[in-house]
């Protein structure tokens, strides 16, 4: 995409979108492709062109609906997990698809750990389980308190949020005991975590507009701090409306990020000055999923119903669709405090 000191470009529809609720977007580390997990069992991958013209490259199917996915390191394969309790292994030189780990319930979450042959997945069972890909048996396995909701790694550190909003913290050389335990610094429920890209800390969304910037360690427990975000009249009015913050995303350059939720509402922010960005033109639906490619160029987000309204929210005319934003620098780049 072309770049520069220019308006807000017109963000781009990836062809032949899912035909349900998307449920995870993940950008290839080392190339231009795109996955998706969704609702009708289905993980699509995309190739992004530089015009952000986007081509069909593959296709495999879950036996349930698919929740999650994310790329190795290297780029050669996809791991996705589902509702059918099983961790699945795409390669993208052969084509074909092979589960890899299985659980007593969906998978909610998976990560590729640094530097590893080894995917930690998250499930509803109440267990992360490591899997080095070589071997068909977990090579270890935490009990977790309750269902695992969110979970997302960067270098040594991986988190884990719960149904009953603990936090985990574990560093990958001891990948089976927490460093640190606590309840989230929010008041209900959990619906995303994400790590810092630079390390040291992480940030939690819940389902009442709000974020959480949290670091790992407690001598740097002064740089904590909460705001209201993804709702509808003034922030602090008692009667203004709440959306769920479905998705946070670190920039892999400026380690700024955004946010998306259900409000179909886009935001950049800077965490170190405290500071908003930029905000986006409300989309047509919530945003359930969104991420950045690996050079920080794109955003890509879902459009579809997240179910947070239950079923009596659900709109026949909403259609499903991702999208590409392209990002100007001026917009995500960190800003000096004011």
């Amino acid at each position: 995409m072309m770049l520069g000191n220019q308006p807000q470009p017109k963000d781009i529809e990836v062809t032949a979108p899912p035909a349900d609720g998307i449920s995870d977007l993940a950008f290839s580390k080392t190339s231009d492709l795109l996955a998706a997990t969704s609702w009708n069992n289905e993980v699509r991958i995309w190739e992004i062109m530089g015009d952000g013209s986007s081509t069909a490259k593959a296709m495999y199917n879950h036996d349930a609906p698919a929740l999650c996915c994310q790329w190795s390191p290297d780029g050669g394969k996809l791991a996705s997990g589902g509702a059918d309790n099983a961790g699945k292994l795409f390669d993208v030189t052969t084509g074909q698809a092979t589960q890899f780990a299985k659980h007593d319930a969906p998978i909610k979450s998976l990560r590729w750990i640094d530097g590893a042959n080894i995917v930690a997945t998250g499930s509803w069972d109440k267990t992360i389980k490591y899997w080095d890909l070589r071997s068909s048996s977990p090579v270890s396995s935490v009990a977790l308190n309750d269902r695992l909701y969110s979970m997302d790694a960067h270098g040594p550190l991986l988190v884990a949020a719960t149904a009953d909003r603990n936090i985990s913290m574990f560093d990958m050389s001891n990948p089976t005991v927490p460093f640190r335990t606590m309840d989230s610094p929010l008041k209900l429920q959990t619906r995303v975590v994400s790590c810092f890209t630079t390390g040291g800390g992480f940030a939690v969304g819940s389902i009442e507009g709000r974020v959480a910037i949290q670091y790992t360690d407690i001598k740097d427990n002064q740089g904590n701090f909460s705001f209201k975000c993804h709702r509808e009249g003034a922030p602090a009015a008692r009667d203004s409306t709440v959306f769920a913050v479905n998705a946070i995303s670190f920039h892999p350059v400026f380690g700024t990020f955004a946010t998306a939720g259900s409000d179909g509402g886009i935001t950049f922010w800077d965490k170190d000055s405290k500071q908003k960005l930029k905000v986006f033109t409300k989309k047509a639906g919530p945003i359930p999923a969104a991420t950045f490619n690996r050079t920080g160029t794109i955003y890509a987000y879902a459009v579809s119903y997240d179910w947070s309204k239950g079923h009596s929210g659900a709109s026949p005319d909403l259609k499903n669709s991702i999208m590409l934003c392209p990002v100007l620098e001026s917009d995500i780049k960190p800003r000096k405090k004011v």
